[in-house]
């Protein structure tokens, strides 16, 4: 995992990394303070220096995806083509994404937490605003360039999209990653902009 600028120390970085394993591997579950300094070979005093406990890397985790998720999408989009390519390059970049770190979807999808923590809601809910952010500015782009279809605002196409994409990727998590994600990402894609599309 890689971030540009981000708001982490090298050894919160660490952690993040060590967490995501055990997500990966074990489910969310086997995040313990315990599990994390079993993993990265050193006492639990040491994680809680850089962490409260189990709810703050969770948070972190969030914070870092969203980090990274915009700077991604930012490098993604190019002002020099068609936005039905940026539209397409945004979640191709996606799938690809989550298909290399499943620890996210984890995190994301896992029953409880949001109802548990006003943090890790608060940090939910940034991811999905830095997500919102770049697809509007590209719906709002393809429906002025008479692309997308005009009956229906870009903030109501947003949820429709999102909604879609979080479907799949809900899917993906419960058949517990059996499915080729980018395959099955591509054919979304396309059914969507056979849906919206002048």
């Amino acid at each position: 995992m890689e971030t540009k600028n981000n708001i982490f120390s090298a050894r919160q970085l660490e952690i993040i990394e060590a967490a995501g394993k055990l997500l990966s591997h074990d489910g969310i579950a086997s995040l313990t303070t315990k599990n994390l300094a079993k993993e990265m070979g050193f006492s639990e005093s040491a994680i809680y220096r850089h962490f409260k406990g189990k709810e703050d890397i969770i948070v972190a985790l969030l914070n870092y995806l969203a980090i990274n998720m915009d700077e991604r999408l930012t490098a993604t989009i190019n002002k020099d083509v068609s936005p039905l390519d940026n539209f397409t390059a945004i979640f191709k970049n996606q799938f690809n994404f989550f298909k290399k770190n499943k620890h996210f979807i984890i995190v994301t999808f896992s029953e409880g937490l949001l109802e548990h923590s006003a943090e890790i809601n608060e940090a939910m809910q940034h991811v999905i605003t830095i997500k919102i952010k770049h697809l509007l500015a590209i719906f709002k782009q393809a429906q002025q360039q008479n692309l997308f279809t005009d009956k229906v605002k870009p903030e109501d196409l947003i949820h429709i999209v999102m909604g879609s994409f979080r479907l799949l990727m809900f899917k993906w998590r419960m058949d517990n990653f059996k499915f080729d994600i980018v395959k099955k990402g591509d054919q979304l894609i396309h059914t969507i902009l056979l849906l919206i599309k002048k």
